[in-house]
């Protein structure tokens, strides 16, 4: 076998080997709509949609590993340690595995966000904290038809 059919027999394997990973990127307005729909009232949408861009850029397969070793998972950027079960030890209080959150139905993700937001607020999130807290956020809804 030549080196170059070797070649092209490990990158056909590991294609095989690889899940291939679909994500979902939400258009703003789509986004807006979908949050609140399920029930994110209108004074904090704007919060809302700009949390998800700052942390996700909308997409829903978003993960990030920290230097602590938890992973943060999905649209929100749900973190492993605290709020989700990656098979490692963590608390898990929204009782949902982490790669639930990174289903293109954002219903898991919204609903953990919401605990996290009833216990910390939305200052539990950095992304939030740098790019949305005290910024005109209505932009992040302007025009979207809800």
């Amino acid at each position: 076998m030549s080196f170059r059919s070797f070649a092209m027999f490990v990158l056909a394997a590991s294609l095989c080997v690889v899940p291939c990973t679909r994500a979902k990127v939400f258009a703003r307005c789509e986004l807006a709509k979908a949050l609140h729909d399920m029930g994110v009232g209108t004074d904090s949408l704007g919060d809302w949609v700009c949390l998800a861009f700052a942390e996700s850029s909308y997409s829903t397969a978003a993960t990030h590993r920290n230097p602590n070793g938890s992973t943060d998972y999905g649209i929100f950027q749900i973190n492993s340690k605290w709020w989700c079960d990656n098979g490692t030890k963590g608390h898990n209080a929204c009782q949902v595995k982490c790669s639930e959150l990174l289903e293109d139905d954002i219903t898991k993700s919204v609903t953990c966000a919401k605990l996290i937001v009833q216990q910390q607020g939305l200052e539990a999130w950095y992304g939030w904290k740098s790019k949305c807290r005290g910024k005109d956020v209505s932009v992040y809804v302007q025009g979207c038809k809800l």
